[in-house]
């Protein structure tokens, strides 16, 4: 089974098109994709984690 890419914060943010302060704000109240913290402070976000909360978004927009 191959292994499921985790993406960084900097990726995420070009794909959603939206500034870092943005996210930030989005994940305050609770809207944004699910991260993990890495020991070193860094985050990721799963490739999966991703798309679910696309599809979400998809969901709420119809």
């Amino acid at each position: 089974m191959p292994r499921q890419r985790h993406l960084k914060l900097t990726e995420v943010l070009e794909e959603i098109d939206m500034s870092r302060a943005a996210f930030y704000r989005m994940r305050a109240r609770g809207k944004a994709p699910k991260l993990i913290k890495l020991p070193n402070g860094q985050l990721r976000v799963r490739r999966s984690d991703l798309d679910a909360w696309w599809a979400h978004c998809e969901q709420q927009a119809a």
